[in-house]
């Protein structure tokens, strides 16, 4: 027996629930010679803004216990160089695209959403209201409920594309903003961004990054992002693509359980490029080995 390991969002079937994170796998090309990228879910591009951007100067990561920080600062082409020269690539290819949106003001997400629209080669589109790292990269929309839905809205409005709201997990009620965003139109739910932290260099006495913070992600913080997409799975019934310190397939099926129909890896991939096709088949075997015909029928199983 072959498990079905199929999800859909919206129109969208997905033939595995494994994406890769933005800011984590390029613009998708760059991963190509190691695997074969159609055999993820689908991938998730960085993140795209109306004009091109340098981000913060380096040093913009650093590794920390289980985990790294990064405040690259949504370096990107903007979206007229994504659409001439990244797309082309990403036509060819047969897994599904997702194209993280990132803006400064409503204004931008939705002209970022329009120059989108109808292009082929596109899927759906993550609206990254969550970046912790940039002053106006996002975070002002994903702090609260109002804010929220006001951005996702005005978003949905302008495109025909499904459209995934990415989450901050740096909020008093994560629950709340899930809520906002389904009732403004989310087709689904991202979650978690990462966590907002710091690392000071004792030798110099200067923080590791220039930034001086920058966002957390890893194992480090997969505890957090568990307990959050299981508060959300009891309280908002849109699909949720769980992420956090997805290592493995082990990992990978916490978050199901919990209540994720996908999940996306981030750190993963600078770990192990090949880390997000090994827990494709993870799942498979799993799957095979419990006698689970459906992953889908594993979602939100936990016991409690």
């Amino acid at each position: 027996m072959n498990p079905d390991l199929s999800v859909r969002i919206g129109k969208v079937k997905f033939s595995n629930p494994v994406l890769v994170a933005s800011g984590t796998f390029g613009y998708g090309e760059e991963y190509g010679s190691i695997f074969d990228l159609n055999r993820l879910g689908g991938i998730i591009t960085k993140s795209i803004t109306l004009n091109p951007r340098e981000g913060h100067p380096p040093p913009r990561t650093c590794e920390t216990p289980s985990g790294m920080l990064n405040a690259i600062g949504l370096a990107n082409v903007g979206v007229e160089r994504f659409i001439k020269e990244k797309l082309p690539f990403l036509r060819t290819l047969k897994t599904k695209v997702i194209v993280n949106v990132a803006g400064s003001s409503v204004e931008e997400y939705v002209e970022v959403v329009k120059r989108l629209e109808g292009k082929k080669g596109i899927d759906l589109l993550e609206i990254n209201i969550s970046c912790p790292n940039v002053k106006e990269g996002g975070i002002a929309f994903g702090s609260n409920p109002e804010s929220a839905y006001r951005c996702i809205k005005a978003v949905k409005e302008n495109t025909s594309f499904p459209i995934i709201a990415k989450l901050s997990p740096n909020v008093s009620d994560i629950v709340k903003i899930a809520l906002a965003v389904k009732e403004a139109g989310a087709d689904a739910v991202s979650l978690i961004n990462t966590l907002v932290g710091m690392a000071i260099d004792l030798e110099t006495k200067k923080p590791r990054l220039t930034n001086i913070t920058g966002g957390l992600s890893g194992p480090a913080i997969k505890p957090v992002a568990l307990a959050m997409v299981w508060k959300v799975a009891q309280r908002v019934k849109i699909p949720i693509i769980g992420i956090g310190g997805i290592m493995n397939y082990r990992d990978a099926l916490e978050f199901i359980l919990a209540g994720a129909s996908m999940i996306q890896i981030g750190t993963g991939n600078f770990v192990d490029p090949e880390c997000s096709i090994e827990i494709v088949e993870g799942l498979k075997r799993y799957c095979k080995e419990n006698k689970i015909r459906r992953v889908g029928d594993l979602v939100g199983k936990l016991k409690t």
